[in-house]
């Protein structure tokens, strides 16, 4: 989906009134924001560039993931990065590679986990934040493995 559209499709469960509302803008700009920007001034559309568009934007300009990453804690959430894609090129050694490369993570996570434990003192937040780093490496190189499963990357030739 476009962001005009997910504006659109999240902004009708609400209400353009009560979104305008609480943000304080007009409820014409709220109706722009969900309609097609123009891509040139030629182009006759009449959307207004959104919050969406900005902050993507501002990603391309910085390309700084705390941008996302920062959205999605506030959403509840965690921001994972797709795997890296695996060609056909990659597939000499390439399965135990990523087998290696996932249980390494995954050692890593433990032994997080285990020296975070072993002070008698639970988990404190810098603990909680390498743990969290660990995992996320994990969940990224299993999913650039499972990934490359689906694709056929490591199916017999």
């Amino acid at each position: 989906m476009e962001s005009h559209e997910v504006l659109k499709s999240s902004i009708t469960v609400v209400g353009v009134k009560s979104i305008a509302a609480e943000l304080g803008v007009s409820e014409s700009l709220i109706y722009k924001w969900c309609q097609e920007c123009p891509a040139n001034e030629l182009d006759e559309k009449s959307g207004a560039r959104n919050p969406l568009d900005r902050v993507m934007e501002l990603y391309r300009i910085t390309g700084d993931p705390r941008l996302i990453v920062w959205m999605c804690e506030r959403a509840g959430g965690y921001f994972v990065e797709n795997p890296r894609k695996i060609s056909k090129e990659d597939v000499d050694a390439a399965v135990f590679r990523h087998t290696q490369t996932m249980v390494k993570s995954f050692s890593e996570l433990l032994n997080e986990v285990s020296e975070a434990i072993e002070n008698g003192d639970g988990v404190n937040l810098p603990e909680a934040r390498r743990i969290r780093k660990e995992w996320e490496d994990l969940k990224r190189h299993a999913e650039t493995f499972v990934n490359g499963c689906e694709h056929g990357v490591f199916s017999a030739r």
